[in-house]
C-alpha cells in the first residue's frame, strides 16, 4: 500500500487504486507530501520497490505547504507533468509567497543538531516554490488516485488538512499532530507547538477527527501509527503540547 512513513517529514506514497475503481488503472499512484528537494533522488527506488514508476504518479497531494513538505514538489510538476493540490488557505504559502515559522520553539540540542543536518543534507535551505497548484477546500473528496477525503485541521498552519484513505483504512494527518518532535526527540502522538501557527487552534483541531475511523495514521514527522487515529488523538489531546 505504500512505502513507508518517514521519520522526518517524507513522503508518504499510497498506491490506493483497486482493480474496482473505474476511472483509473491499478497502477496509479498518489503521493502525499514531497518532503525535501533530497527525495527526488529517492523517489524512484521507493516507486520501484511498490513494483511502480514515475510514470504512475498521477497526483501530489499536500497536508499543507511548510518547506519541508513541498520538497520535490515543483520539480515532479514541470518535469513530469504530475498536478500538485493543496489547501486554498495554504496556496501562497505553497507558492512561496508566504514565509516560514518564525523560530524554533524549545528544543533539545541533539535532536535540532540532527535535524539541521538532515536539512542541509537533503536542500531543505532550498526549497523550490510551486509556481503552479490546484486547491481544494474542507470535505473535498478529490479526484485522485485513492479519492481522500479533505478535513481541513487548521493551527499548524491555516491551510493544513487531513487526507483520509478510507478504503485504505489510513488517514495522512500531515503535522496535525506528529509521532515524533524532531526539535526535542520525544516520541508518540503530540503537537508540534514549534512549527504551528496558532497552538490553540491546532489543539481545537484534533476535534475535526471525532467520528473519522482509520486503523493507520500517517504523520508528517515520526513512525506511522497502527493503534488506531481515536487513540492517537486521545493521546496527543492528554499531552496538549510536546513535552518539554
Amino acid at each position: 500500500m505504500m512505502s513507508n512513513a518517514a521519520l522526518d517529514a517524507k513522503y508518504a506514497v499510497l498506491m490506493c487504486a483497486r482493480p474496482s475503481d473505474e476511472t483509473v488503472d491499478i497502477a496509479d499512484v498518489t503521493i502525499v507530501d514531497a518532503g525535501v528537494p533530497g527525495y527526488w533522488r529517492a523517489l524512484p527506488v521507493e516507486l520501484a520497490a511498490m513494483g511502480r514508476s514515475l510514470e504512475d504518479v498521477r497526483a501530489v497531494v499536500l497536508t499543507h505547504a511548510h518547506t519541508d513538505h513541498i520538497g520535490f514538489a515543483e520539480r515532479i510538476r514541470a518535469e513530469r507533468g504530475v498536478p500538485i493540490r493543496v489547501h486554498e488557505l495554504d496556496e501562497l504559502r505553497a507558492k512561496g509567497q508566504v514565509p516560514g515559522p518564525a523560530g524554533l520553539g524549545r528544543f533539545k540540542l541533539v535532536p535540532l543538531l540532527g535535524f539541521l543536518l538532515f536539512g542541509l543534507r537533503n536542500g531543505l535551505l532550498r526549497p523550490l516554490p510551486i509556481l503552479e497548484v490546484s486547491t481544494f477546500g474542507d470535505g473535498a473528496t478529490l479526484d485522485v488516485p485513492g479519492t481522500p477525503r479533505v478535513i481541513h485541521v487548521p493551527g499548524h498552519t491555516a491551510g493544513s488538512a487531513a487526507l483520509h484513505f478510507a478504503r485504505r483504512d489510513t488517514i495522512c494527518v500531515g503535522d496535525a499532530f506528529v509521532t515524533r518532535n524532531v526539535m526535542t526527540g520525544t516520541t508518540g502522538p503530540q503537537l508540534f507547538p514549534n512549527f504551528n501557527s496558532d497552538n490553540e487552534q491546532a489543539y481545537a483541531s484534533l476535534a475535526r477527527f471525532e467520528g473519522v475511523d482509520a486503523r493507520l495514521v500517517l504523520a508528517g514527522h515520526g513512525e506511522a501509527w497502527d493503534r488506531g487515529l481515536q487513540e492517537a488523538v486521545r493521546l496527543a489531546r492528554e499531552r496538549g503540547t510536546a513535552p518539554r
